[in-house]
Formats: structure tokens, sequence, C-alpha cells
């Protein structure tokens, strides 16, 4: 009597079926503007607190630094500011907050609260596998490749209205996003179109 016997054939897999990487994402800077809609003297601020960067010769703004979060916010004599070095919308806001709260303890008069725009997100990506580049170039809308004058491809995605420089090694950089959503949406969306087009190098 003849024995079966189950052969197992191990699948060849293309770049293209491979399962999918989760991109690795990380916030590293928050911008944010904001506004408390009135004159400040700047003077009196460095009287205060003599640990502010002000040299007005050189800029007009008074750079306040935060240990925490470590923050860095311009504070213009229009009463407008710039919060940079976050590492989320929420740190981003938080620092303004506290800075305004710090000038009202040193005495500084201000009226009104904060008006808080998140302006920009800047984020490193690792995809996780390589990019074939030159047919990324050829094959993905809106993008940009001149290796001569900068190693990465520029791509310049409609929604969210971002742009992504992308590297060979699978790094990319997200900037442009008002939301950390957006920077997600953006990654995600690429990603897809990437493993789509076998764009992806696993292995």
């Amino acid at each position: 009597m003849l024995k079966r016997y189950r052969v197992y054939i191990k699948p060849i897999y293309r770049n293209h079926t491979l399962p999918q990487t989760k991109p690795i994402v990380s916030i590293e800077n928050v911008v944010a503007s904001a506004s408390v809609d009135q004159k400040i003297d700047l003077n009196v601020i460095t009287q205060t607190f003599p640990d502010v960067e002000y040299h007005p010769d050189q800029f007009p703004g008074l750079v306040f630094r935060l240990k925490s979060p470590k923050t860095a916010t311009l504070i213009f004599s229009s009463g407008k500011m710039v919060c940079t070095g976050a590492k989320s919308e929420e740190q981003s806001i938080s620092a303004v907050r506290s800075v305004v709260q710090k000038l009202r303890k040193g005495k500084i008069k201000i009226k009104n609260e904060p008006v808080i725009v998140i302006q920009n997100i800047v984020a490193s990506v690792n995809l996780g596998g390589r990019v074939h580049l030159e047919k990324a170039a050829r094959s993905l809308p809106r993008s940009m490749y001149e290796p001569e004058q900068f190693p990465g491809l520029i791509h310049r995605m409609l929604d969210p209205k971002t742009v992504i420089l992308i590297f060979a090694s699978g790094k990319l950089v997200c900037t442009g996003a008002k939301k950390e959503t957006e920077v997600y949406r953006s990654v995600n969306n690429l990603h897809t179109m990437m493993e789509e087009k076998e764009l992806m190098i696993y292995g």
C-alpha cells in the first residue's frame, strides 16, 4: 500500500508581497506661534529674568528657555511669540502657557491668555526597509530627485499638505504638518503607495 506524504512548499515572496513593516515615527520639533495681543517691554523681562537672552542689536526677539518641557520661546515687543523644541502639540501649548505664567509671576502685566497656533511639525521616520530612489523618482507624483545636489528625494503630498524627504536608507523627514495626526497620515499614505509601486526593499 502506498503511503501518502504531505509536502509543504515554502512560498517565495517578492518585495511587494512581504508583510508591511510599521513605520516608526518620532516627532522631533513642534513650532507654535502665539500672541497675547499687547505690547511687552522686553527690557523689563531681562531685569526680572537674568537667564533670558536678549541682544536687540542682533535680533529683535528675546529668548526665554524652559527646562521642562525643554523649549525656547522667542518673545517680541509686539506681544507675539514663537515656541520651538517641543516634542508634541501638547508640550508646545504647555510651554507657551508656562512662559506667560512665569512672566506674570515676575510682575510682567499680561492681560490676555495667549492665542496659540501650531505652525509646523517636523518628524523623523524609519520605514524598516530600503528604498529604490531612482525608481521612486520616476513613479511618485510631485517628486524631485537631484542626487548631485541632495541625496534625498523630495515628495510633496497634497492631502495632508506636507513635504517628505525620502532617503535610500528608508529614513524619512516629514515637515509642514499642523497636527500630529497629519504626520501619521502622510507617512502611512506614502508607505502604502511605495508598497504598491514596489519601491521598498526588505531583507
